[in-house]
């Protein structure tokens, strides 16, 4: 069964950076700080219209603005708000995203006393260059550190990384992403960069110092990293930025698509078909590729892209659905 998160935004409070990227107004949609009683109340609607099975699924999330570095008086506001609302019947726990530099022991010990089951750090980059370039204020060693205390108190840790920074290439995404597997997190979001306005990385961009690597780059590597995760047992909660009208009005560059991760898939199921192909030892001019309903549109392609991509190299593909196959994508006619 799917997580479920009622969430929460508190945009830039507690930040004590102001990093490269970051125009979170932009990006969450809101620059209202929530307090006591829109969390009770908001709390109050989702226990009516969520439905008791789910709710045991259901964590209240507190995104946004770096959660364990915000006033101390303001944090403890929050948690005593949702903790009414935690327990038999009611929702799982609480779910913060917050900085690896603001992790200790002190500051989990209060998230474990306050029902928080699950940590999400925004790493980014676990390389030291990049990290400084974009101004993120903390370091590989601190990402290293609090990931290894956040599982020592018995936390759900989420890692975030962020694709095609500025200073960084794909072979140093992939050393984050595989940086980020031996750290053993339960989930991981990836966010290929989308450069927004009124934001340094959009005047860096704007200048021509910032030249990002072209989306279709980004696409074949946010789908290696994607893979790369899954294999390692690691669950992607997130690739790619949430839709939203404000985003698609201020984004002036970067890899933003509302379906990101559709077109990352595609890419995977691409890649697998090739593999197929070429295990046939001879040259194939047609197949048929059966697929799981679920899965057609992915192994498709948006706007057929996959069809067009085989056709360009001398193969027709027809695909076909099939309820009743155990594998994904399987060929089942060539000629």
């Amino acid at each position: 069964m799917a997580k479920i998160n009622i969430s929460f935004f508190i945009p830039h409070v507690g930040c004590p950076h102001k990093c490269s990227f970051c125009n979170q107004n932009s990006i969450t949609g809101q620059s209202k700080i929530p307090h006591s009683e829109d969390i009770k109340s908001t709390l109050t609607k989702a226990l009516r219209e969520i439905d008791k099975t789910d709710r045991e699924n259901t964590e209240i999330a507190f995104f946004g603005g770096s959660f364990t570095a915000i006033n101390r008086e303001y944090m403890q506001e929050l948690l005593s708000s949702a903790q009414p609302f935690i327990g038999e019947g009611k929702f799982a726990g609480i779910r913060v995203s917050t900085r690896p530099d603001y992790i200790d022991k002190d500051i989990l010990t209060l998230l474990k006393d306050n029902h928080v089951t699950t940590i999400e750090l925004g790493c980014q980059s676990m390389n030291d260059t990049v990290l400084s370039a974009n101004e993120r204020g903390h370091t590989r060693q601190d990402v290293i550190n609090a990931s290894r205390l956040i599982k020592e108190f018995g936390f759900r840790l989420g890692l975030q990384m962020m694709v095609g920074l500025y200073k960084s290439t794909p072979e140093i995404d992939m050393y984050t992403a595989n940086e980020i597997v031996k750290l053993l997190p339960d989930e991981a979001r990836i966010y290929p960069v989308v450069i927004m306005e009124n934001t340094r990385l959009g005047d860096l961009f704007k200048s021509g110092e910032y030249v990002p690597f072209s989306f279709d780059c980004a696409v074949e590597l946010s789908a290696r990293i994607l893979s790369l995760f899954e294999e390692n047992g690691i669950s992607v909660i997130k690739l790619g930025l949430h839709a939203s009208e404000v985003v698609e009005k201020e984004c002036i560059g970067g890899f933003y698509h509302p379906a990101f991760r559709e077109l990352c898939e595609s890419e995977i199921y691409k890649k697998e078909i090739c593999q197929m192909l070429e295990g046939c030892g001879r040259k194939v001019n047609k197949a048929v590729i059966s697929v799981k309903p679920e899965l057609l549109s992915r192994v498709i392609g948006q706007k057929r892209s996959n069809i067009e991509y085989f056709k360009s190299i001398g193969t027709e593909i027809r695909v076909v659905q099939n309820n009743r196959q155990k594998e994904n994508v399987r060929i089942i006619e060539t000629e």
